[in-house]
Formats: C-alpha cells, structure tokens, sequence
C-alpha cells in the first residue's frame, strides 16, 4: 500500500491549497512547504514543517535554491519496492514523500504583460517547480504528483476509499498530467526565447505548440475516422473554440471547420453581417444596417446551398432574424449573442446548435499563426489576417470606379478572401450575387459564378483572389454585364488583362495582395 503521510506543497497558483492542505492535515498527513506556500498555510492554521528545516539547508538566492537537494529529491525518486533505495533512504536520514502539490511560477502570465522585460521573464522560469514534478512524476508508482487544483478533490475521496492511498491508476494519469505540464512550460520558454533572438516575425528553429483536449467528437471528417476537438493554452476572444453552446446535438467535425469559416467572414465586417457556410465556403454573404434583411439577401445569394448550412453574424441575434433562419434547415448559428425571443425560437428546434462567441471584435493586434499538416512535417505561416486599405489601390484602367462601385469591389474583395481558391465573386452593393469556388482554372470559376447565381449578374462587379493569367476571363465577364473588377495583379499578362478592360469599358483595380486559400 502507498498510503500517503507525507506531502510536500508548494505552489504559485494557491486556488484551494488551503482547504486542501486543511483536509490532509485531518487525514493525519505531515505537510512539508516552502516560502509563501508555507506561510500561508501556517496563516490559516495548518502545521507546516518548512522544507529548510527538513532538509537542514537554507532557503536562498531570493529563493532559487530551496527543494534542490538530496532529501527532497531522494524523498521522492527512491523505490519503496527496491531495498537499495530504502537502505540508502535510511542511512541517509531521507523519510519518504509519498504525495507533491506543485504548480510553476507563472511564466506565460509575467510574459503576457505590457511591462514584462526580459529579466522579468527569467526570473519567472521555475527551476526547482519542474525538476519535482518530474520527479515524482517518474515515480508516480510511489509519489501521487498533483499539478492542477482540480484534482484536490480526486486525491482526497481516493484516500478516504483507499485506506490513505491514491490508486496507482489515478497516479499514472497524474503522471502524465504532470509532464504535459512540463512540456507545456518549456515549449512556452522555448518560443518567448525565440522572439527575442529571432523577432517576432520569424520562425524558430523548433516549432513547439501543447494543446489542451476539449473534448471526443463523434468521429471525424467521415464515420471511419476517429476525432477529437483540442484548443490552445492562450486563446484570443475571437477564436471559435470559445464558442459556447446554447443548445442543439453535438457538434461535428465538419460543424467546427464550417462554423470557423462562418465566424471568421462574419467578423471582418464592421456592418451588420450574415454569412451562409456549405463545406467551408460562403454561398452567401450580405451586408447593411437590417439584420433581418441582411440574412435574407445573403441566403438569397444561393438558396440550394444554404439548405443545411452554417450561418454567421456578427451582431446579436434579434428574434426576427430567428424566426427567418428557422423557415429553412440549418445545421448552426453562431453569432455574438442571442435575444431571448430568439433563443425561445430557436429553443423549438432542438436539433439545430446554437453557438455564442465571446466577442465580435477581433484584436489586430494580436498575431495568430496558421498550421497546416502534411505527411511527415507541418507548415506553419502567419494567418492571412490583412485588411484592405482604399488608399493602396490602383485604378489601372481607363473607367475610374466611382465611390459606390468602390465600396462593393471592397467588399467582394472581402468576401473572396474567404472562399477556396480559385475564388471568383460577383457582388451587387452590399450582398453576394454569384460565387465560384474552388475550381481548377479561373476561367471556369467565373463561369461556376454565374451559373450559381440566383440573381442577374448585368451590373455586377467581380472580386478575384489571384491575377488573371489570360483575357478570357475578362472576356466572359464583360459578356455578362461586369462592370468593374477587383484583383491583385502581378501577371506577365497584366497588360493584356488591362487592354481587354478597357476594350469592354470595365474598371478595374489592383489590390497588390493575393488571397490564395488552399
């Protein structure tokens, strides 16, 4: 039996220690502690023997030293099952540690800071914290290591079932806590150190990034395959894995991808926005200052592919919009709240999920990386988070696009970022009218636009997010009625593009930005 009468507690988070420092103690548990751990303990009652008078070695060097030393290491690493260890243990005066409550120094909390400087950083990395953790966690057949105060409770019932013991299943789960822990802090040194020798817009030498489970999915991208949901460690408010639900069936995998791609198109607009999702592509998007008349003029764009899709707002929800989302079949709404008319609506049809998201404003200037898998490796580049500025487009042709016309090739433009490439939008105002996505050739996703349009595409503008290599797509615009065109330009055929403009009497801007979207 490893029945535990030995806990060694220090810890810079201190969510509960007392309460569960309180409850070994009346368990008959002798409690060893350090600094301010130590102190608080003693504050509140608690018989606490200070880890320097246990090992007979003082604290110092403003508190780096204080648990590196052989009685508390040999406490904890010596095998209760192996007579060397426990023969060394005693002729050395070590008694053993059968439970560690340790958690870090707060290093991803002091380089979160405005004001954190470089020492500041330093001296927030834990040296003794980690080298105990691991320790014990290596030993976790013997020591019970405890790095999260959500488990307070779990080492408390297991010894009140156990006699004193923790079972040796929840140690080995412990264990495998603690060095993801460890793993987790050294990555996060690792790329704060990186920053600083490299910049912050570099990549280091070695990419690390924990990730914390959330939850098992039903399955994957397909039955066969198994799935599950997992969110970074420092998350922005905007990110979708904060996303709450309201009510509705699980989510799936795929509900995740299109629910991000709803999400992300809805908050690049300041106005009030609707986007329609089917397999991770808009079909529909509008803008404007009615809610309600937005989400129909972005349904309205292709209301086939709507069916069964996933909508985005980044506005509150009213119950007029509910009532309208609700005369179709969607799969998921999520938006930055709800009213509570709208969430009684919504409350009817118990199937459809209901996401709320902190916040609809995105931070710019918060940076966020982009990773993508390949066999073997991974590619990692920062997210294509660039906003269109009025002021660094070029009219190249001879038709100068007047304010309105402006406007609309913006947002097309905006729309574009967002859809697979090749990614070809038509737009009239403020709201979709074709959308051509993911198609081989330019020339055929032009034409894919227009065939999906569900309004009349004469008067449109067109939106691309790449340069044309050839006229024809010019050519097949002008002949259903385009009157303006937005791209990045950049082709060795720009000149013949412009020329084929300016033939049909089209204006046509060059973004100088490329929006591929694999």
């Amino acid at each position: 039996m490893r029945t535990i009468k030995r806990a060694l507690i220090s810890v810079s988070d201190k969510t509960d220690v007392v309460e569960f420092a309180k409850q070994l103690s009346e368990r008959g548990v002798q409690i060893l502690s350090t600094g301010g751990t130590a102190r608080m303990l003693e504050e509140n009652g608690i018989q606490v023997i200070p880890i320097s008078d246990y090992t007979g070695f003082p604290e110092m060097m403003g508190g780096r030293i204080k648990t590196l030393h052989p009685k508390v290491h040999g406490a904890i690493l010596g095998r209760r099952d192996d007579p060397e260890h426990m023969q060394a243990m005693k002729d050395h005066g070590i008694e053993p540690i059968d439970l560690v409550v340790i958690n870090l120094y707060p290093f991803e909390a002091t380089i979160a800071r405005d004001d954190c400087t470089l020492a500041d950083a330093i001296e927030n990395i834990d040296i003794g914290g980690p080298t105990m953790v691991r320790s014990s966690a290596k030993n976790y057949k013997d020591v019970a290591i405890v790095v999260n105060p959500d488990d307070y409770k779990v080492v408390i019932e297991e010894m009140d079932a156990n006699n004193g013991e923790v079972t040796e299943a929840t140690r080995q789960r412990l264990s495998r806590d603690a060095f993801a822990l460890t793993a987790r802090y050294d990555a996060a040194i690792n790329r704060y150190l990186s920053l600083q020798i490299e910049g912050p817009d570099s990549f280091p030498p070695t990419y690390q990034q924990t990730f914390l489970k959330v939850q098992d999915l039903r399955y994957g991208e397909n039955p066969h395959q198994a799935a599950a949901l997992y969110r970074e460690y420092q998350t922005l408010e905007t990110d979708v894995v904060q996303a709450r639900q309201l009510q509705g069936k699980e989510l799936s995998f795929n509900n995740f991808i299109d629910m991000n791609a709803a999400w992300e198109c809805a908050i690049e607009f300041e106005e009030p926005a609707a986007v329609v999702i089917k397999h991770t592509n808009p079909c529909g998007v509008a803008i404007g200052k009615d809610q309600l008349d937005v989400f129909i003029r972005a349904r309205e764009t292709d209301p086939v592919s709507a069916f069964g899709g996933v909508l985005g707002f980044n506005q509150v929800v009213t119950a007029q919009t509910a009532e309208e989302i609700l005369k179709n079949f969607v799969e998921v709404v999520i938006a930055p709240g709800f009213e509570p008319e709208a969430l009684s609506l919504f409350a009817a049809k118990k199937n459809v999920r209901v996401m709320e998201m902190p916040t609809a404003k995105p931070n710019p200037e918060k940076k966020r990386l982009d990773l993508k898998r390949i066999g073997g490796g991974l590619l990692v580049q920062n997210a294509d988070d660039v906003t269109l500025n009025r002021t660094t487009l070029k009219t190249v042709t001879k038709l100068q696009p007047d304010d309105a016309t402006l406007r609309t090739l913006e947002f097309a433009w905006t729309v574009a970022k967002h859809v697979k490439s090749n990614a070809i939008i038509y737009a009239r105002d403020t709201e979709t009218v074709g959308v051509g996505a993911g198609q081989m050739s330019r020339v055929d996703s032009a034409r894919l636009a227009i065939d999906k349009a569900n309004k009349p595409v004469d008067g449109c503008v067109m939106a691309s997010d790449a340069f044309f290599p050839f006229r024809d797509s010019i050519d097949a615009a002008a002949k259903s009625g385009i009157r303006a065109i937005i791209q990045p330009g950049g082709s060795i055929r720009d000149k013949e593009v412009i020329e084929a403009a300016d033939d049909h009497g089209i204006a046509m801007v060059f973004t100088g930005i490329r929006h591929f979207r694999h």
